[in-house]
């Protein structure tokens, strides 16, 4: 992703953990849930994957995905 800033989001959820991985300069943002067990490194890499395919996705169809206006 280059230089592209990511902010992250952790909420526990029951025996689980919602992770929020959000892209500063496109507000994408994609949902991953993971174990309690994961490593905050485990579950930051797999949001971040995520992220980067949904980045690559939005520009083969010819523009930012996950502009809004808030």
């Amino acid at each position: 992703m280059g230089e592209h800033e990511v902010l992250f989001e952790f909420t526990q959820v029951g025996q689980q953990m919602r992770v929020s991985a959000i892209d500063a300069d496109t507000r994408t943002e994609v949902v991953v849930i993971a174990p309690l067990t994961a490593s905050r490194y485990q579950m930051q890499s797999v949001a971040t994957a995520k992220l980067k395919k949904k980045l690559a996705e939005g520009e083969g169809q010819g523009g930012a995905v996950g502009r809004g206006l808030f």
